[in-house]
């Protein structure tokens, strides 16, 4: 119950002590089920997952959206190139691809994942700038020069790091994803 006089410190510490006895009668739990701050997810569980995916602004919440779906809200770190397994292998940018590697060695290091998610997607604009030409306009063609880069960048993750897990994946532009096979 407040006074006429109390203030929004006094509410704060009322909030507090409040917590305090939720936590102390073991109500604490409870509070983990409907979900705090990912922090404290990530602090309980860690990371277990590194995703590549693209820059392609159109996904960014689908991709999201995946990775919650998958258990995986707060428990990956996350990469982004342009072109995703493009972007990691393309000789035009070879600054990209020691930059996945080196990030890859400090998840692995720090985080001590388990596995390396590939996302590419559909109507890529980095398929048409690095490689010249827009598979969007044939599916069949567009599905095997992703899957043919998705498994190279597979392979050259399992060659270095064999504990790994890759799982290679191609997202359509309406948020759903298929699985490549390694």
């Amino acid at each position: 119950m407040t006074s006429p006089n109390t203030t929004p410190f006094d509410m704060i510490q009322i909030g507090r002590r409040r917590f305090l006895q939720i936590a102390t009668l073991g109500g604490a739990a409870c509070l983990f089920s409907v979900g705090l701050p990912g922090r404290i997810a990530r602090a309980a569980g860690g990371t277990e997952i590194l995703l590549l995916s693209c820059m392609d602004y159109r996904l960014i919440d689908e991709t999201e959206r995946y990775m919650t779906q998958r258990g995986m809200r707060n428990k990956y770190d996350h990469i982004v190139l342009a072109g995703a397994s493009l972007g990691a292998l393309t000789d035009k940018k070879p600054a990209w691809n020691e930059a996945f590697w080196e990030h890859l060695d400090v998840a692995l290091e720090l985080h001590h994942i388990h596995k390396v998610f590939i996302m590419d997607h559909r109507d890529c604009g980095a398929y048409r700038v690095f490689l010249g030409e827009d598979f969007g306009k044939d599916k069949v063609k567009e599905t095997a020069i992703h899957t043919e880069k998705l498994q190279t960048l597979g392979k050259a993750i399992k060659q270095k790091h064999s504990e790994l897990g890759v799982e290679l994946l191609l997202m359509n532009l309406n948020g759903r994803v298929e699985s490549i096979h390694a």
